[in-house]
């Protein structure tokens, strides 16, 4: 199970219990847009165990830490009690 897509569904259908989910605004520090100096960047301030999880030898496995965008429309789409053709 390679692909980090793969990972993250097999674990939301298998061990939702276990995924740690926090919009990424709650954790920003810092934040600056692109420029031609520099790319744009976020300072996230997280758990040192999620650092911890994250560094580490290469013959160690580590955790997959994933930044997750989920657009605005599946998010008003997953408010709405209408069922549209296709969502069944």
């Amino acid at each position: 199970m390679n692909e980090p897509m793969e990972a993250l569904a097999y674990a939301m259908e298998k061990y939702p219990e276990r995924i740690e989910a926090v919009p990424v605004d709650q954790l920003v520090l810092d934040s600056a847009r692109g420029n031609d100096k520099r790319p744009a960047y976020l300072k996230l301030a997280v758990p040192d165990r999620v650092v911890k999880a994250l560094r580490g030898t290469a013959d160690k496995r580590k955790d997959l830490l994933m930044l997750v965008s989920v657009p605005k429309e599946i998010l008003e789409r997953s408010e709405s009690r209408i069922i549209l053709p296709g969502e069944v």
